[in-house]
């Protein structure tokens, strides 16, 4: 089923954003500083849209956003995308991306939102006999690097899907492409205190290990600042890359990985298997009348109730049989010397 339109929504937002100003309860300094800039980079954006027009580009000739603000390796992120695709193919493309014209190559141009809906019709006309059939629908407009981002970002500030993982390595292009800290604020819907947060992450750990652990949606700013604080230790990253090239690491959830990936930096590596006992028979003209088993700290002599004779002698002969023993080996060291 398609998402609620972009345009719809941005639309209540500014429905909404009137309604407060009539509301007599006074908003909150929090509110003030991040819910009341979002609403109004919604209005900029429905203005701006309600003045593009509409344009059929072709597939083939939109590039990625230079920006990536998502992680699309995981099992989710492919059902949502096959999901689409059947949407559009039974009822079009219904909401119009966003695109600006390729800031180098002539008559390209590079995507700065609905890229889920330019993957799905990408791959209905790769799959299509007639490829030449299928076009986008789609704004073009101007933009610099900071508005495409700021565009990409409202378009998920609407959707308020990204994971915590995603939006600090969003976090830190946002600030790669000049962004401070403050203007951050409404584009993530963030307090400063949280993106300070994420930058300490993204500065902590490398950025393809937060990718290789995957979106990890149900795991939280609590347990990746966890990880990122034991990445201070020696040998952290290492480990952490050692683990990265086991089978267990890809086959585990992001969840899991996450955890795998704390141990690991703290060094604490899980415990291997402890060995097998050995065992072996003693027999006497092919009888066995005694199991000797051995582990790493004990041996154990068991004799079976048949053989309660020799039990009881080999209990009053032990102390003999033992400093026997310990003559011969005695013998033998002094023989050696």
């Amino acid at each position: 089923m398609m998402k609620k339109s972009i345009v719809k929504m941005m639309s209540d937002a500014a429905a909404a954003a009137a309604d407060e100003k009539s509301d007599v309860q006074t908003p909150t300094p929090s509110q003030r500083t991040t819910t009341a800039p979002v609403v109004n980079s919604m209005g900029r954006a429905l203005s701006h849209m309600r003045e593009d027009s509409i344009v059929s580009l072709d597939p083939s000739k939109i590039d990625p956003s230079p920006f990536s603000d998502r992680f699309e390796t995981d099992e989710e992120a492919g059902e949502a995308l096959e999901e689409l695709k059947l949407s559009i193919q039974d009822e079009g493309q219904k909401i119009p991306v966003l695109v600006r014209p390729h800031p180098s190559d002539r008559d390209r141009y590079q995507l700065a939102y609905g890229h889920r809906r330019l993957l799905a019709i990408q791959a209905l006309m790769t799959e299509s006999g007639r490829p030449e059939t299928f076009k986008v629908k789609a704004y073009v407009r101007k933009l610099s690097d900071a508005e495409l981002i700021k565009e990409q970002s409202l378009e998920n500030g609407v959707r308020e899907n990204l994971t915590f993982a995603e939006m600090v390595l969003w976090a830190e292009q946002l600030r790669q492409a000049g962004l401070k800290q403050r203007e951050m604020q409404p584009v993530l819907g963030q307090v400063q205190t949280v993106i300070s947060n994420m930058r300490k992450i993204a500065d902590s750990i490398p950025h393809d290990i937060i990718r290789a652990i995957g979106r990890a949606k149900n795991v939280g700013r609590p347990a990746w600042l966890d990880l990122a604080k034991h990445f201070e230790n020696p040998g952290a990253e290492k480990r952490v890359r050692k683990l990265l090239e086991g089978n267990d690491f890809k086959v585990a959830s992001a969840q899991e990985r996450v955890s795998m990936a704390l141990r690991a930096a703290k060094g604490r590596e899980k415990k291997a298997a402890a060995s097998e006992p050995s065992v072996v028979e003693i027999a006497s003209n092919g009888t066995v009348f005694a199991r000797m088993k051995s582990s790493a700290s004990t041996t154990t002599i068991s004799i079976p109730r048949s053989e309660s004779d020799f039990s009881h002698w080999l209990g009053e002969n032990l102390p003999e049989l033992y400093q026997s023993f310990q003559q011969q080996r005695n013998h033998g060291e002094s023989s050696e010397n």
